[in-house]
């Protein structure tokens, strides 16, 4: 059997960077805090739990003197403001991609366009794009942007983890509805790579597995990429969940990985994979 491992499988630089703040942090303080989870991994949330990395609901729970982190997916300006006004010692571990979403979108406030953001609903990094603007309209895909009144002016950015089918899909059908549309790609750099990994991976392998938790959904995207091309595809959050039944017959796994899935679980589900059967090569899909 051979395996093929995408060379971008796994975290991104800004959920790294994150991740290594959060622990630097937490060293030189004793303890800092979060208001919700830095990633969206169990296995990662439970080791920065045990390195003193806390997750808060509110501002106010956070003890007077410790530090608060604010998180790579963005946050809201309220929070940030009220974290200002109480003088917290706030440790910034924003995305610079989130942070040019954030940019690019009050530029086009300022040209006087209706706002649209292509994005989840809910999802963290959509409520701190949309907090930057006033009245944003959050549309999540194709059904909703046909939903959507003609307007004269718009301007439309998406979540940086939204799959290029969605976006292309939605920008279509807002080109009947706009008169003048300007829209700002901002799927960022490592999505798009990964994504192209993956359709390349899941066509040319018999089975594409895709390693992260499924409360992450920049790796739930990535599976539905896989299993578009490739029914054989599964996604599995650890080693304990890959199936050995699934490797039966198979000549070729493809391996990726979402943003928010460190390195040493993929080496766990590689390692696993070799105990259930010979493996011939191991090679880094680019």
């Amino acid at each position: 059997m051979k395996i093929f491992l995408a060379k971008n499988a796994g975290y991104c630089f800004g959920v790294r960077d994150a991740v290594q703040l959060a622990y630097d942090t937490a060293q030189d303080d004793g303890d800092v805090y979060m208001l919700g989870h830095i990633v969206h991994n169990e296995n990662v949330v439970e080791k920065l739990d045990k390195a003193g990395a806390k997750v808060v609901e509110t501002l106010d729970q956070v003890p007077n003197g410790k530090p608060i982190l604010f998180r790579a997916h963005g946050t809201h300006v309220d929070t940030w403001k009220k974290a200002q006004e109480k003088n917290m010692n706030i440790i910034d571990a924003t995305c610079p991609l989130v942070e040019e979403i954030h940019d690019e979108i009050k530029i086009l406030e300022k040209e006087g366009r209706k706002i649209i953001i292509i994005g989840d609903h809910g999802h963290d990094e959509v409520i701190g794009i949309a907090s930057q603007v006033k009245n944003a309209v959050i549309v999540a895909n194709p059904d909703e942007a046909n939903a959507l009144r003609k307007t004269k002016k718009a301007g439309v950015v998406s979540q940086s983890t939204q799959t290029i089918e969605n976006v292309q899909e939605i920008i279509n059908i807002l080109m009947s509805k706009v008169f003048d549309l300007r829209f700002v790609n901002t799927i960022c750099f490592p999505t798009k790579r990964n994504q192209e990994q993956i359709k390349e991976l899941a066509e040319a392998c018999d089975l594409m597995i895709v390693i992260g938790s499924f409360t992450s959904a920049n790796s739930k995207r990535l599976t539905q990429l896989a299993k578009e091309r490739n029914k054989l595809s599964f996604q599995v959050t650890c080693a304990n969940d890959v199936d050995e039944s699934w490797l039966e017959n198979v000549e070729t796994v493809g391996i990726s990985a979402g943003a928010s899935t460190p390195d040493n679980i993929i080496n766990e589900v590689i390692d696993k994979i070799k105990l259930i059967t010979s493996v011939e090569k191991e090679t880094i899909y680019e």
